[in-house]
Order: structure tokens, then sequence, then C-alpha cells
């Protein structure tokens, strides 16, 4: 079958199918989500967040004591909202758990995380909840700021 003809059975198939749409007047849609769905999403999502948040600060995930809660407590200045971005430490674009993973091998000195893992989509799954509802600062400093840390574990006692 030549190419022409075959662009023109795609063609009328598709106008059919708009077309059985347009008289039958019915189009399959996802049925809603019950109150009790709803709530376990929201409870699923929940558990992840609170695991999210124990890795978070746990010093274990590098060699040297030091957890992603030493530079970004409770999330902050992580601006998870505003992946994927170019990341200089990275040289090129890259999501938001590859910078996860920078920050473990390279300032926490850890093994990185499996992208696709249970434990990458919880820090993920914190960071972006703890930064629900912020807007993205039109100021670079604003956005990138640096987060002073004076101590915690892993740094000289002051």
């Amino acid at each position: 079958m030549n190419r022409n003809r075959k662009m023109m059975l795609a063609s009328m198939a598709t106008t059919l199918a708009a077309g059985v749409l347009i008289v039958t007047g019915t189009v399959q849609a996802k049925p809603p989500r019950s109150e009790a769905q709803v709530a376990q999403e929201q409870a699923a999502l929940m558990q992840a967040v609170a695991k999210g948040d124990g890795l978070w600060h746990d010093g274990s995930l590098g060699t040297n004591g030091l957890a992603c809660g030493n530079c970004h407590p409770d999330g902050s200045a992580s601006n998870p909202h505003t992946f994927p971005k170019f990341q200089t430490n990275l040289g090129k674009v890259g999501t938001l758990r590859e910078m996860i993973n920078w920050c473990i091998m390279v300032p926490m000195q850890g093994k990185a995380l499996a992208l696709d893992s249970e434990e990458m989509i919880a820090m993920e799954a914190y960071s972006t909840f703890t930064h629900r509802g912020v807007a993205i600062a039109p100021a670079k400093d604003e956005q990138y700021g640096a987060v002073p840390v004076v101590s915690g574990p892993g740094y000289p006692s002051q």
C-alpha cells in the first residue's frame, strides 16, 4: 500500500471516530473518584511525605554525617517547583531527583539512590509537599539565595 493511500485511510478512520462521538454524544471518561479513594490516595501521599521527611534528615545517607536537612532544613531552598532547570553542578538541565542524588554523592559523600526507588520518590514527595503554594520568586537572589548553616551533624561545633 502506498503512502498516500495509508494517509487517506488514517484520515478517514479519524473522521469516522469523531463522527461516532458526535452522533452518539457519548464520551468515555474516567469516573470521578469516591471520597474514600481520595482519602486513600491522600494517605498514601502523606506516608511518602513522612518517609521523605525522615530520609531528608537522615545523616546515614552519606558517609560524613551530613543530611539534606543540614543545608535545606524543612526542604527550604530546594525549590522543587523550579525543576527541571539548568544546574551548574550537573552541567545540564536536570531534574529534582538528579539534584538530590548530586547532593547525596558530593556534599554528603554517599551512594546515589535509584531514580525510581521508593526512597527517592519519598524525598521528592517531601520536598515538593513543603513547597506547595510557594510562588516562584522573580528575582534570582530571592529564588536561589544561600541557606546559612552554622551547626548540625557533620559540621564543626561553634
